[in-house]
């Protein structure tokens, strides 16, 4: 399984939207695919579960904070595994696909892991590595080999829960709005994930080294006219950013992405907007060529 995290620390910048879009329209090409959400907010899950039923029958114990809670112990018995729910809405949109799509939802209370984790960094200075490598853990368990891409999506913020999506990867994708401060983030966070994956193998204590993901930037929300991204954001498009970035962008457009978590179905599958899902098949074709570039 290939593992691609979706992760910027700067809010806003649509990463939910992305994870959401690039999973189905895997699915869509015969992928096993599985999402996992890493923030508290939950935008993914509910892109694509009832609200009900996360509360009711996912949140009391089938939720990513329920395999951080164990440090991916045996007291998850079965594995990460037992922690997927199929949502009903996007894969019956998948019936001409042999691929899927599932996910591990997110928890309202991940702030609180993330507080407990960080304090037992503080407690327990030598389990680094292990808590750390948690997700690592879960995601390449035998349990979890059905599956041939997680994509991650992470909350806005460069804590340890975010650090244990960079350990699991293999790919790093930075959605961006081309303007200031996003474009300073992507610098930033850059620099974070390198000095992340130096202090991990320096405290790995017995774990296998990890390296610094490939990584790449994708636009997001670009305003157009007469054809082309306005003057504002081409300055920024144009930037050396310290990354790659996909020569495909998405265009900023509320009245299409923002009724699609409510449908359960992504843009992709056959949203309103046939630009929209076009410019989403642009950036899923470059996100997989980047992936055949990476050992599975």
């Amino acid at each position: 399984m290939q593992v691609v995290t979706v992760i910027n620390h700067k809010g806003g910048v649509g990463k939910t939207t992305l994870t959401a879009n690039l999973g189905a329209g895997l699915a869509a090409r015969g992928k096993k695919v599985l999402l996992l959400d890493l923030d508290s907010q939950a935008s993914l899950t509910l892109s694509f579960l009832d609200h009900n039923v996360w509360v009711d029958k996912v949140a009391p114990n089938r939720t990513i904070k329920h395999w951080f809670d164990t440090l991916g112990s045996a007291d998850v018995s079965g594995g990460m595994s037992t922690l997927v729910a199929r949502p009903g809405k996007v894969n019956d949109a998948l019936t001409h696909s042999a691929g899927y799509l599932d996910l591990i939802a997110a928890h309202r209370d991940l702030g609180d892991v993330e507080a407990a984790l960080t304090g037992r960094l503080y407690v327990s200075p030598a389990d680094f590595a292990l808590v750390h490598h948690c997700l690592r853990d879960g995601l390449r368990g035998e349990d979890m080999r059905e599956y041939d891409v997680a994509l991650i999506d992470c909350a806005p913020h460069f804590g340890v829960i975010s650090r244990n999506a960079i350990a699991a990867s293999d790919f790093l994708l930075i959605p961006a709005k081309p303007d200031y401060l996003s474009t300073n983030g992507v610098h930033s966070l850059g620099q974070k994930i390198m000095a992340f994956v130096e202090e991990f193998n320096q405290r790995r204590n017995g774990f296998r080294e990890i390296s610094r993901p490939s990584a790449s930037v994708v636009f997001t929300m670009v305003q157009g006219y007469a054809g082309r991204p306005i003057a504002d954001h081409r300055k920024y498009l144009n930037q050396d950013h310290g990354l790659a970035a996909f020569t495909h962008m998405i265009s900023d457009s509320k009245a299409v992405y923002g009724p699609a978590p409510s449908r359960g179905v992504p843009v992709i599958l056959g949203g309103t907007g046939r630009s929209q899902t076009r410019e989403l098949r642009n950036v899923l074709n470059e996100l997989v060529i980047q992936l055949e570039g990476i050992p599975a």
